[in-house]
């Protein structure tokens, strides 16, 4: 697509649970093309590039509501979001199992280094993994920020 290259794969919905429990059907988190609204509905990969891009000034990850949940908040989510418009692009796939898609893509051999979570090729994820923990912890030494960063902006604590 013009010279672009695949640096993330993500899925919706993710695989359902081993033990029988239902999951809650959610829509597409890609189903917006070139948007900034698509983008805020990848969590670990804004938490990705917002961890990059931590020297922008404005961008420093912070804990919000009751402390278990990650955020940029204002104004370096904003910042985050225009970073994102002017480099990103984001396209989709339907596909009735996403998740063995992703694991297909995965084990291609691609070099995929945002993909921390279930990436074969671990050394080229390690040191960003320390990166991202690393901004977990300053955050963590931070007091709770009353500022969520907009709507749907709050990034989950993801279990990596």
């Amino acid at each position: 697509m013009g010279g672009a290259t695949l640096l993330y794969v993500g899925i919706s919905p993710k695989e359902p649970p081993l033990n029988g429990r239902c999951q809650v059907a959610k829509p597409c988190a890609l189903g917006c093309g070139r948007t900034i609204a698509a983008m805020r509905r990848v969590p670990r990969l804004r938490l990705t590039l917002g961890t990059l891009l931590s020297d922008e000034p404005g961008i420093i990850l912070r804990r919000v509501g009751s402390g278990g949940r990650y955020t940029f908040t204002n104004p370096g989510e904003c910042v985050l979001d225009n970073w994102l418009a002017r480099n990103a692009f984001v396209t989709w796939v339907a596909t009735e199992k996403p998740w063995e898609e992703e694991r297909r893509v995965l084990e291609s051999g691609l070099a995929l280094p945002l993909n921390i979570h279930g990436n074969p090729r671990a050394h080229l994820t390690n040191t960003l993994s320390a990166a991202r923990s690393a901004a977990k912890r300053r955050a963590n030494e931070l007091p709770i920020a009353s500022d969520s960063g907009g709507p749907r902006s709050a990034i989950s604590n993801p279990v990596e």
